[in-house]
């Protein structure tokens, strides 16, 4: 053993700093200098623990803007929070001209129109409308319902900003909210494509499939009635059990296809 050697149990106990320093300040075998002392390590937690402290002091925090609401919209929450609170309806034609009248002090009436502007742009807003829901007055008041095109066109803008927020393709959906518009409307097919159709090629094609399919599901419930009156059943129960059907589903459709022949007779 060599006059550089040390007992076993000093070397556990020197810390790994000591030794190592004790180690490097000794010439190499080969003959060769000694290596410059490396500095001490930290443990793997501590270092781990500096990282996110050092990323958060690198990279700044941006201080979180929040969201002016215009003072016209406040003042009118305030004053009607059935209407413009946790709940928005849609809102009557002319109410501009009726908070004017009632509130003379308390609205400015360009202030007043860029509000409303805001209100009925918003997609809460749009989707009452979309959702075929009356018109209300200040007081909540169902009022008259809401036109046609108006639903429409509330569709067609949640449906814009559904896809540029997404990406997705939510064609086929549009479809179908817009057949169902179309039913809830009341109007034969070509009275709501007079209506609303519009110099958008994209969107007038997106009816035409709409009707389409209604029409398409409007042939399938003229076949079924026109099956029964054939089949000499006086029972629409014992009708449907013929053909393994469900009764109540056949009633319903057989229901649907007689007023779709009421609705085409006084047009015919």
């Amino acid at each position: 053993m060599t006059d550089t050697a040390m007992p076993q149990e000093e070397i556990q106990e020197v810390q790994p700093a000591e030794a190592e320093g004790a180690a490097q300040q000794q010439p190499q075998a080969d003959g060769r200098p000694p290596r410059s002392p490396r500095p001490p390590r930290q443990p793997r937690q501590q270092q781990q623990k500096q990282k996110p402290k050092q990323a958060a002091q690198q990279q700044p925090q941006q201080p979180q803007r929040s969201r002016k609401v215009h003072p016209a919209l406040e003042k009118l929450f305030e004053l009607y929070p059935n209407m413009f609170g946790a709940r928005f309806l849609p809102l009557k034609l002319g109410v501009f001209q009726d908070l004017l009248e009632k509130h003379p002090d308390d609205f400015k009436k360009d202030e007043l129109k860029v509000a409303l502007g805001l209100h009925a742009r918003s997609t809460r807003y749009l989707e009452a409308v979309a959702a075929g829901l009356a018109r209300h007055d200040l007081d909540g008041n169902v009022v008259e319902p809401v036109a046609p095109e108006h639903v429409h066109h509330a569709i067609l803008e949640l449906h814009r900003r559904r896809v540029q927020r997404s990406g997705e393709d939510l064609r086929p959906q549009l479809v179908a909210r817009i057949a169902r518009a179309v039913e809830a409307s009341g109007l034969d097919r070509e009275a709501y494509a007079v209506l609303v159709r519009s110099r958008d090629e994209e969107t007038n094609a997106v009816l035409d499939e709409a009707l389409a399919e209604l029409a398409q599901q409007a042939a399938k419930r003229e076949a079924l009635l026109r099956a029964f009156e054939a089949s000499g059943r006086s029972n629409e129960h014992e009708f449907a059990e013929m053909y393994g059907m469900n009764p109540d589903e056949v009633g319903r459709t057989l229901a649907r296809a007689r007023a779709d022949r009421q609705q085409v007779a006084p047009a015919g």
